[in-house]
């Protein structure tokens, strides 16, 4: 079980790690102040395993890999959203961090729910509505390459076993 953060439309890159910390750039940092400027108690209570439920083009704005690393790095087991930015979306699978597309679930879940995803079969229940929803999951090669951790680890695992 997870707890869902609900966030909104047009979820920028800024919003999720706000520039003025930027200064440093290791993953802990970045997960100290991911999504500071949207719900300040986030970074302190999300749990290990929550899921992030946004709404149209989550991810706008910059292309920096810091938004997908701090949202990965404070525990986030996925996001869902009605759409992403197309760079924020290359940058999330860049560095394995589960993104899934379901305009249904971002409808029918609400702030605080319990939710259940199943990334290799893209199924999504709603604990706390009893409700199910289904994203396209991803195909194999890309759930490889989820699972390594990123494109970079992925790589170097397929030359190692080459």
């Amino acid at each position: 079980m997870a707890k869902a953060w609900k966030f909104g439309d047009d979820i920028d890159t800024d919003v999720i790690i706000p520039a003025r910390y930027l200064n440093q750039n290791t993953p802990e940092h970045l997960a100290a102040h991911c999504m500071e400027d949207a719900d300040a108690n986030f970074a302190k209570e999300v749990k290990s395993g929550d899921v992030i439920i946004g709404g149209k083009n989550f991810g706008c704005g910059s292309s920096r890999e810091h938004a997908p690393v701090a949202i990965k790095a404070a525990g986030v087991k996925a996001v869902i959203a009605d759409s992403y930015a197309r760079i924020f979306y290359r940058n999330s699978l860049n560095i394995g961090m589960p993104i899934l597309e379901c305009p249904e679930a971002v409808q029918g879940i609400e702030a605080g729910d319990e939710v259940s995803v199943d990334l290799e079969t893209g199924k999504i229940v709603n604990l706390t509505r009893n409700t199910e929803f289904t994203a396209r999951p991803f195909p194999p090669f890309m759930q490889d390459l989820i699972k390594a951790g990123g494109l970079i680890p992925y790589v170097k695992g397929r030359r190692e076993h080459a």
